[in-house]
């Protein structure tokens, strides 16, 4: 990509054995505006476990695939070969990774870690998406990428070309699902209706947020509801194992996605060797 990528590194319980890596990835703002080590207990979650966590940071609106054209405002995202490809071999390196990987995203990633599935079989022994929607090549899913990509003014043109190219089917997890076969799969979501942690409690006297939670948060975890149902219906469908969390309430937001990571945790260990 032609840049300095930095990620943000948890080192879980050392005890001199070689350790599976998390790799957690933020959202939209891809963590330059709060990411998993700042807006969650990340760091204390997995202080006594056996795992590594990596939390690579940059690739706002990019949903960390490969674009087929560089963009005159995102640059040159190449973020499927930076995480399937350059990036773990120097986290095993560096950490003495044991070569047993698993990836969660939130909202925009947790369309990527699907795509980034299927892109590198056999990568990823577990996957977790907390409120993502894996549709991308229909029209409702095409225009809310091009909404999400047009918020850090890129243009999702650049992606993976004229909406309805066949890049865009590509690279749907939803049309391709069979093939995550094998690979433990991880589902979350809210209903956008307010929870336990939509109030001032719950933001921690946080108002400004609270009522950002309320009015964006809210809708758009309804959306994620939605598609969440959809992958889940498709992946039964298909004989596909998943585990689905569908909660009852709860909007678009960093403290139900804390507790997304501590529910799909021994999911995700399981599938990582134990630990």
């Amino acid at each position: 990509m032609h840049t300095v990528i930095r990620s943000r590194i948890v080192r879980g319980a050392d005890d001199g054995a070689p350790a599976p890596t998390l790799y957690l990835l933020n959202g939209a703002n891809g963590g330059v505006e709060g990411s998993w080590y700042d807006e969650t207990d990340v760091a204390d979650f997995v202080r006594d476990k056996h795992v590594n966590v990596v939390i690579p940071i940059g690739g706002a609106g990019s949903y960390f695939t490969d674009w087929e054209f560089d963009d005159p405002v995102l640059g040159r995202p190449r973020w499927t070969t930076f995480l399937t490809r350059e990036l773990p071999p120097i986290v095993d390196a560096a950490l003495t990774g044991n070569g047993a990987n698993a990836i969660a995203g939130i909202s925009m990633a947790g369309t990527s870690v699907f795509q980034l599935a299927l892109a590198a079989p056999g990568l990823y022994r577990a996957i977790a998406s907390y409120s993502g929607c894996v549709r991308t090549s229909d029209p409702q899913g095409q225009a809310f990428v091009r909404a999400v990509v047009a918020r850090y003014r890129g243009n999702a043109l650049n992606m993976w070309g004229p909406f309805g190219a066949s890049d865009w089917a590509a690279h749907e997890a939803y049309l391709h699902a069979d093939r995550l076969r094998g690979t433990a799969i991880y589902l979350s979501t809210g209903t956008g209706l307010p929870g336990p942690l939509d109030t001032p409690e719950g933001t921690h006297g946080d108002l400004p947020h609270l009522a950002w939670q309320l009015l964006f948060g809210a809708p758009l975890e309804a959306v994620m509801n939605t598609c969440t149902r959809a992958l889940r219906d498709r992946l039964a469908q298909l004989g596909v194992p998943a585990t689905v969390d569908l909660r009852s309430t709860g909007t678009h937001s960093w403290g139900y996605w804390q507790e997304d990571l501590h529910r799909s945790w021994p999911m995700l260990d399981a599938a990582l060797g134990g630990g």
